[in-house]
Formats: structure tokens, C-alpha cells, sequence
């Protein structure tokens, strides 16, 4: 990783020759190696280190230029000034971009916990062990067409002409198995699972295993389901998915674009279930890759955006935040124009209702553990959705897979038929949530 102090003083050096009195610069270094394995034999091993750093300069006229370079040495570097002070003089009149307020507040602890890289063969031969397991787990069990075992160290840094200068590193692992079954007379079924950690030598690889096995052979036994109304319990993970394609009920940026289902004055209000609370929280716990500051060097924080059931806050970059009289939020990406985006769910109940519901007790009720076709089947200006799903239908506990089914309706009527919220919380990639269950779904059957 380029030391930062030098890339600071070096950048500092060429502004001041240049003339530039007002700069920022934003880095990122991925060094990643991934493995694939095809029925017993390795199928593709990838290593890449990529790094990238943009800079943005002002001129005297405050209008702000963009460059992105991935050299950072201090001829890059120059280069990467001059450009950027040049495109300055072309850009944006209105609300061009400035510094976050909060680019030099202090930190709590940015994270600098990197983990020994595992050697190649080693990744290999964990996931030719994990295929073979899961193989043998069922007859049915055909092959795992999709897996994958990958490690990665993160360096990030941001710096700017005021002074603010923030580094942080951080390493990741992650496996994920996708099994498909073949059986005379009888449709494929599939399953998948995905666990994340710090290092390879703390992923739970044989819970990953086990939980792609269940599921694959849960789905074995399928029946066609009847069209209707059904109540619906959606997994952590189907539940996040939605809740990602509609993320523009949160996002500052797309309400002062006008492509959001809220608008500026909807804070206050009611729209979901007094049950439901969501948060955004960069720095829970269980987030493994958690970054302690933003692309524009604001530190990240923990944001209620749903607190039973109520709407309380947007994400903001710097300049969403001054142009709605509040604070940057932490979700900001540097670049030309500055974009919005959530770090890390964290949805839990908000109350517990004093009837607690459960699958073993519920007849037929439909569990989705997978949606699919989210870039196809949401209308997210909108807000109504209609998508392909795995899932079971339960009765007593009792679950039958469905063959194939598709799930209706409008999410922010969804956020409102929420009639229970489970204690339990499971980590998915894009955050910890319980299973969520929801009055009643159009559910059309074969």
C-alpha cells in the first residue's frame, strides 16, 4: 500500500507548485486471489491487485474537476492535479461538491486488522474438499456448478487540502456453493449458502456445506402450488433484497433527483409496521468488511432510518446533507458527480407482539428464501414488484417445496402488512436481519 503521509506531501508539493489551493484524493488498493473447482479438479484461479485514486480539484471560481488516476507517484500525481484542475474550469455552476464538514473529525477506530493471506493451493484444496463433501451428501446432488473461495486485503485513504488525511485496512474471506440436483423424471433443484469472515482459517466452511445440503435436498420433493393470497414469511436474505431494490426510500441523493419513493417531508411518518426498525450501521459487528469513513472522508455511524416503523432518516453525502440542513451520513462515493449508498442493514423488531408466531404452529404459510430477477422485476419509481422465488410452503412445520412460483406486490404496502418480526437475526453479504413475516401476498402458481 502507497504510504499515505508521502502521498499527502507529495500532493500537497505538486498543488502548491501548480497553484492549487483546494484538492482532495480518494485511494483504494484491492489485492484479491479467487478459486473455482469443477467436479474434483481446480477450474480458475484469479489474482488481481487493483488500485485506483481519484482526485478532485478546485479552481478560484470554486467549480470542481475530477480525474482518475492509478498511479500514484509524484509525477501521477501531478499529472492527475493538472488534469483535474483543467477539467475544473467545465464543471458544474449548481451545488458543486465541497468538502465534508466532517473530513477532519476524529475516528473512534479505524480498522487496520489485516489477516495473513492463505496460500493458493490451500484455497483450492478447501473448496475441492467442500464440492466432494457436498456431493456425497445426497445421490441427487449432481454437481456444484457455481462455487467460489476468495480472500482479499482492502487499503483505503483520504485526503484532502484541509488537512484531513484517513487510512484503514482490512481483510475479508468469503466461500459460496450453489449444488443442483438431477433426478430421472423430475425438474433440476438447486440450493445455495455463503459465509464471510476476516481470514480463510475462520470461515465456517462446513456450515456452508451443511446449510447448501439441507436446502438442496429440502427442494427435492416439489409440488405445483395454487394461485392466491398467502401469508409470507421472507428470509433475512430475501427480505435484504428487497429492501436494496427499493433503497431509494433512503437515499437523499435520489429524493432531491426526484427518482425516490419518499420525498423531504416524509421524515416523521409512519410507513411501516410499529414492529420493524432498520438501521444502517457500518461499524456493527458483524460486518467484516466494515470501513470507518466514506469516499469524501465522512466517518461512517450508525443511522436510524426505521424506528418502529417510522421513517427518520435519510443517507446523505456532504452534499445532499448541506442541501437538506443536516449532516453527512457516512454513505458517500467520491467521483464526479457523488452517489449515495447504504453500508450495512441491520433490521430488527422494533416490539414483539405478545402472540408470538412461529413455523411449527402456522398452516400454510409460504417461506422464500430466494428472490430472483430483482433487476428485471422491481419498478422502483414505483414501488411494486413482481418475482420469481425458491421457497416452501409450510404447514405445522411441515415443508414442501414449491415448484415454481412468482410473489406480487407494492413494498410500501409490504413495509405495513408486517405482522411479525423474529428475534433471531442471521448475516447475510448485505447485512443482519430476522425472517420477516407479511399479512398477505399475491402468490401465482404454475
Amino acid at each position: 500500500m502507497p504510504n499515505i503521509t508521502e502521498i499527502a506531501n507529495n500532493a500537497k508539493e505538486n498543488a502548491s507548485k501548480l497553484g492549487i489551493k483546494k484538492f482532495d484524493i480518494y485511494g483504494a488498493t484491492i489485492d484479491e486471489t479467487s478459486v473455482q473447482v469443477d467436479q474434483g479438479e481446480p477450474k480458475q484461479v484469479k489474482s488481481s491487485n487493483r488500485s485506483g485514486v481519484t482526485v478532485r480539484v478546485w479552481n478560484e471560481e470554486n467549480t470542481m474537476g475530477v480525474t482518475s488516476t492509478t498511479d500514484v507517484d509524484p509525477k501521477g500525481l501531478e499529472l492527475a492535479l493538472k488534469t483535474a484542475y483543467e477539467a475544473s474550469f467545465f464543471g458544474v455552476k449548481e451545488n458543486v461538491p465541497d468538502f465534508s464538514p466532517e473530513s477532519t473529525a476524529p475516528i473512534s477506530h479505524p480498522s487496520q486488522d489485516k489477516a495473513p493471506q492463505a496460500p493458493v493451493a490451500e484455497l483450492i484444496n478447501s473448496l475441492l474438499v467442500a464440492e466432494k463433501e457436498l456431493l456425497a451428501t445426497h445421490q441427487a446432488i449432481k454437481g456444484v456448478p457455481y462455487n467460489g473461495l476468495s480472500q482479499r486485503d482492502i487499503d483505503r485513504f483520504y485526503l484532502n487540502s484541509d488537512g484531513a488525511t484517513r487510512n484503514e485496512s482490512h481483510s475479508l474471506a468469503s466461500i459460496y456453493l450453489y449444488s443442483k440436483t438431477e433426478e430421472e423424471g423430475k425438474k433440476p433443484r438447486s440450493g445455495s449458502a455463503f459465509r464471510i469472515n476476516r481470514s480463510v482459517n475462520n470461515l465456517d466452511i462446513n456450515g456452508c456445506i451443511k446449510e447448501t445440503a439441507e436446502k438442496t435436498i429440502s427442494h427435492l420433493n416439489y409440488e405445483k402450488i395454487k394461485s392466491g393470497k398467502y401469508r409470507v414469511i421472507f428470509s433475512p436474505d430475501a427480505f435484504l433484497s428487497l429492501l436494496g431494490a427499493f433503497s431509494n426510500l433512503f437515499n437523499a441523493q435520489s429524493i432531491l433527483d426526484k427518482q425516490s419513493l419518499s420525498n423531504p417531508d416524509d421524515l416523521g411518518k409512519q410507513i411501516a409496521s410499529p414492529l420493524l426498525s432498520v438501521y444502517d450501521d457500518a461499524l456493527h459487528p458483524a460486518n467484516f468488511g466494515a470501513e470507518s469513513f466514506d469516499g469524501e472522508g465522512t466517518p461512517t455511524r450508525q443511522i436510524s432510518l426505521i424506528e418502529n416503523g417510522v421513517l427518520k432518516a435519510f443517507l446523505h453525502s456532504a452534499g445532499t446533507a448541506k442541501r437538506m440542513n443536516t449532516q453527512p451520513t457516512g454513505n458517500a462515493s467520491i467521483g464526479a458527480k457523488v452517489s449515495v449508498s447504504p453500508n450495512f442493514y441491520h433490521v430488527f423488531a422494533a416490539t414483539f407482539p405478545e402472540q408470538e408466531l412461529s413455523l411449527d404452529t402456522a398452516e400454510n404459510v409460504i417461506l422464500i428464501d430466494d428472490l430472483q430477477a430483482l433487476h428485471a422485476g422491481v419498478k422502483s419509481l414505483q414501488g411494486s414488484f413482481s418475482l420469481p422465488f425458491d421457497g416452501w410452503l409450510v404447514n405445522k412445520g411441515e415443508k414442501t417445496s414449491i415448484e415454481s412460483a412468482t410473489v406480487a406486490g407494492d413494498f410500501l404496502e409490504l413495509l405495513k402488512s408486517i405482522v411479525y418480526v423474529e428475534k433471531e437475526v442471521e448475516l447475510t453479504p448485505g447485512g443482519v436481519c430476522p425472517k420477516i413475516w407479511v399479512d398477505e401476498l399475491s402468490i401465482t402458481g404454475d
